[in-house]
Order: structure tokens, then sequence, then C-alpha cells
């Protein structure tokens, strides 16, 4: 169980409640600041104007609204803001928005009533997710479109996924005893104006891409391997005069993956002998092609990348940013704009970019392994086959190619493409969970990229037969793998054997430490 509003929600304790189905847990310290905070706004705005209190909303926060619609003027801003479109969020995108825009509220600057964070935890316990739609949030403001479709639910209205299948909420919360949210003082405006979804995606994005920046390691290592590359280009030597953290991880890596590989080669064994020196033309290429050997460079910052992301999603996961903040250590509520994204926007457009390069090393060391005239070992894209008559996994090169090209088209950033709406009060926007949502499907994308390639370098290994000369890390892969993706000679489809090496992939933490 993680307790929330204590202590800082970390990527592991997030990782455990989205992935590992934790429990959360709200201590009776933490609900007791939550309700001195309601009770706070409650005496302060009763004789003050405060915006989205007893005002409209953006530009028509210059209409008062009177002392009989305030309880209706939150659930009008709830009903007429669920106007998501495009295909629903997957069920553990929703709860990472959820968690996210619960551990917000938690911090007890959000003036809203205990009812809420039990609710909303409560719904997370029982894995009940409200259906919302990828469409709909500029980032500013919240993302109060997809939040909208939160609150929706909260209120006992719109539809959930309970059970892998979508029910009326109102069903759902009869089933299971659940008493729909009353609308206390400003819950409405609370649920919706926050940076919670695009956070949730966000914090999902950045543990994925940790998992991706493990297995690209592992896979240049076998690549490396295959082709029994030097070792030099990943030595502590070669690295440490580069002052980059991120390229010396990767290296230090690829040095613990293959310390025990019988197949990579010193190049003072091979290379630094007297009589090699009076060869005119070395037929063993003196260097390897870039993407075997810059690996560490471009891995590199890859991971420095990453990192960053997490540092600053975790603070965004952590802070409020609701409009206006209650504040009641100060006594006093303070207008902003802590609901714009683009402290997130912008990391996660990095973060595609960076995945987006991951991907393009890994098609390019599949072109190598894939190409005879290349690598000048292997049989044209690895066929065990009859040449000619058999294909091997030429008809998946194509598929790692296209998608590669599709991750590079929506490499272009978000951040920088704000369109000014709501009557041009929102004239600067993030559109952070639209960059939250293309940089997960990049990493989806990648994932694929990966698995074609490690299904190419099992058949490597097996056309060199060469399993008792593997690293330990690396023959302990292939001996995994081999039961999910065993070898093949003939001919057969290989859209189902893609999709179980991803689902291998994206589920199975290669042990790769972030420290």
């Amino acid at each position: 169980m993680i307790s929330l509003g204590q202590h800082v929600l970390s990527l592991t304790d997030f990782s455990d409640i989205v992935f590992k189905r934790k429990s959360v847990d709200l201590p009776e310290s933490a609900l007791d600041k939550v309700a001195i905070n309601f009770k706070f706004l409650q005496q302060f705005s009763s004789n003050k104007l405060i915006y989205g209190i007893n005002t409209g909303f953006g530009p028509m926060a210059q209409y008062k609204v009177s002392e009989d619609n305030l309880l209706q003027l939150q659930y009008n801003l709830i009903r007429s803001h669920s106007s998501g479109n495009g295909a629903l969020l997957n069920p553990l995108l929703v709860k990472a928005l959820m968690v996210a825009r619960l551990n917000s509220m938690m911090q007890a600057y959000s003036g809203v009533h205990n009812d809420v964070v039990e609710l909303l935890a409560k719904l997370i316990n029982q894995n009940v997710t409200p259906c919302i739609y990828e469409h709909g949030g500029v980032g500013a403001s919240g993302d109060l479109v997809q939040l909208a479709h939160l609150g929706l639910v909260l209120i006992g209205e719109g539809e959930v996924i309970y059970e892998d299948a979508i029910h009326p909420t109102s069903d759902v919360f009869n089933k299971l005893g659940i008493k729909p949210l009353a609308i206390h003082v400003r819950e409405g405006l609370a649920i919706i104006n926050g940076t919670s979804a695009m956070t949730g995606i966000g914090m999902v994005n950045v543990i994925q891409a940790q998992k991706l920046l493990g297995w690209a390691a592992m896979l240049s290592a076998l690549t490396n391997e295959v082709v029994e590359a030097y070792d030099d280009h990943f030595s502590h030597e070669l690295n440490i005069v580069k002052h980059h953290k991120g390229q010396n991880k990767v290296a230090a890596m690829l040095r613990d993956i293959l310390k025990d590989s019988q197949m990579i080669r010193n190049r003072s064994e091979h290379l630094y002998q007297a009589d090699n020196i009076g060869h005119d033309v070395f037929e063993d290429k003196v260097q390897e092609y870039y993407s075997l050997r810059c690996v560490t460079q471009v891995l590199g910052p890859i991971y420095d990348t990453i990192v960053q992301a997490e540092n600053v999603l975790v603070n965004e996961l952590n802070s409020v940013n609701d409009n206006p903040v209650i504040d009641h250590i100060n006594q006093n509520v303070f207008h902003g704009g802590n609901f714009h994204g683009d402290y997130v926007s912008l990391e996660m457009d990095k973060l595609k970019i960076a995945i987006t390069k991951l991907s393009m090393l890994s098609e390019r060391q599949l072109n190598y392994l894939m190409n005879d005239k290349l690598n000048k070992k292997f049989p044209p894209f690895l066929n065990l086959g009859i040449l000619g008559l058999n294909f091997g996994m030429q008809g998946m090169q194509f598929t790692a190619t296209s998608t590669v090209a599709e991750n590079q088209t929506l490499s272009f950033p978000m951040y920088v493409h704000s369109i000014p709406n709501n009557n041009d009060n929102q004239d600067i926007v993030s559109m952070g969970c639209n960059a939250a949502l293309l940089t997960r499907k990049v990493i989806d994308n990648a994932f694929a990229v990966l698995s074609i390639q490690l299904m190419t370098l099992l058949q490597a290994v097996d056309y060199l037969n060469c399993q008792s000369k593997l690293s330990t890390q690396t023959l302990s892969l292939y001996t995994e793998m081999r039961a999910i993706f065993p070898k093949f000679i003939e001919d057969q489809p290989k859209y189902k054997d893609l999709e179980n090496v991803k689902n291998f992939l994206e589920v199975t933490d290669p042990s790769v430490s972030f420290n």
C-alpha cells in the first residue's frame, strides 16, 4: 500500500500503483490537512469575489454567479467540458491520470472536500477507470476536457471501464456500493483545472522509456556480439574522456552485459599484432559501422533525456497545479497559472525525439544484420532456408522501416504548436496532453522495432550456433525468448510472434539502473 499526501510520490511508487496494482492509502494526518484547507476556503470565500467559486470561467469570469447557483455552476462546468473525442485512453493511462490528480489534491491546496479524494482513492483501489477520450485538452487551464470526463464519473454520470468492459457509471457504483460525489464549493473546477492527464501519461512514458533504453543496450550488446565486434568502443578508457553521464552509464551497461562473452574481440589481440602491418588490404574491418561502434554516443543522450524527464515529471506529480491556489497556511487565495503544462509538454517532446533516435539506431542495426553485403557473415535477411525460395526476416524489415518513419514524423514538437482559443483567454497553451499521447505512440512503435531486431538476432545466433560463446546475460535472453519465438526455417506469418515478443519487452524490466 502506498500512502499519499505525506511524502513525495516517487516514480517507483507511481509504477507500483499503476502497473502492480498496489493500493493507495490516505493517512489521517494528510486528510486532516485537506479538511482544514476546505474549511478555510468556505470561510474565506463567503464575502469575496473568487474566480470559479462565484464567477464564471475563462473569458466569462467577469460575470458574477448568484448565491443560489454556486453549486450548479460546478456541475455545469463538468458536464459542459465532457466533450472529448477519438479513441478511449487505455485504462492503465486513465489510472495514471487518476493517481496524478489525487496526489495533487492531497497536497491540500485545492480547497476540496475530503469526499473527492476518498472517492478517487476508492476508484483507484477497485480498478474502476472512467472512459476518457484522447482528444480535447490543450494543456492550459489544465487538461480540461480529459479531466472533465473524470469529473463526470465522480458525480455518478458517464461511463467507466470495469472488469474489462464499458458500463454506465451508475451501474458500477450501485454494484460496488459507491456514493457519487456531491459538490460542496469548487470541486468541479478543482477536478478539471490541472495537468494530471499529461502528467499521468507522461509518468507512464518515462517508465516505459527506461525499459526501452535497457533493451536497446541489451540488443546493441548482442548485435556487437554476434558480429564479433571489438571491445574498445565501449571501454571505460575511451568513454571516460567524454564527460557525459549518460554515455558513461551506457558504456558501463555494455561492459556489464558482455563481461563474460567469448565472442567480443580485444583489439590488441587481433589488430595490434606485428604481422598485420604488412598487409596492404585488411579483410577484417578495422572499425565497425557507426550503428555498432557509436552505441554509447547515441544512447548516452537518450539516457540523460530520460533522467531529466523523470525529474520534471516527478516534480509535476507532486506539485499543486490548480487555479486558484487555496493557501490556508498564508490565509489567502492566489490566482495564476499553475495549470499550465509547459514543463510536461517540453519534456515529452524531448523524450519522443530521443526515443525516435533509439528506434532509428535499432533499425540501422537491424539493416546491418539483414544485409549480407554489409555484414559479410549472415545469409540475406537471416534466411535459414533456401535462398530464393524462402524469405527469412525480409517481410519484418518492412514493418520496422515504416514504423521508424512514422516515429520520425511524429517527432515534430507539440510544445511550439500553440493555438489560441477560449475567446483568446487561453492565448498561449502547452498542448501537453497531445505531447504526452504522441510520445506514448512513439514509445509503442519503438517496442515493435526492437522486437523485430530481437527476433532477427535470435535467428543470427542459431545460424552461427554460437550459444555456448554468448555472455551469461545475452544467453539468458536468447533462451527465454526462444520459448516465445522458436527458431524457424520455413516461411510462416510472423505478426503474432511479433506481438508476443513486443508484449514481453513491454512488461519486462531489463534491470537498468537510473540512479
